[in-house]
């Protein structure tokens, strides 16, 4: 029984160095992708930056220059700048 000790002490590190932070890494993520609203800031994981023009279940249409849009999948949505802090940012340019 004592053997086993070991075993379990390691599992239990692995779980709170590597299993809780991802946990917690993909809640943040799933909660921002539903989060995101008309007039959010947006970069995709392939580097697209737009503006959300209209949001369906599964597919999000980005404005990326006027009179572009691109439909892309909410999952490929890497980071979301909301309408009130993208426009704070481009006043103070």
């Amino acid at each position: 029984m004592l053997s086993f000790i070991p075993f379990i002490l390691i599992f239990v590190i692995f779980y709170f160095l590597l299993v809780m932070p991802q946990q917690k890494k993909m809640k943040k993520r799933k909660a921002m992708i539903e989060a995101l609203k008309k007039g959010d800031r947006v970069t995709t994981t392939g580097g697209i930056i737009g503006t959300v023009t209209n949001l369906s279940p599964d597919v999000v249409t980005i404005q990326i220059a006027e009179g572009v849009r691109v439909k892309v999948g909410r999952n490929y949505i890497e980071e979301v700048q909301t309408a009130e802090a993208g426009g704070a940012e481009e006043r103070a340019k």
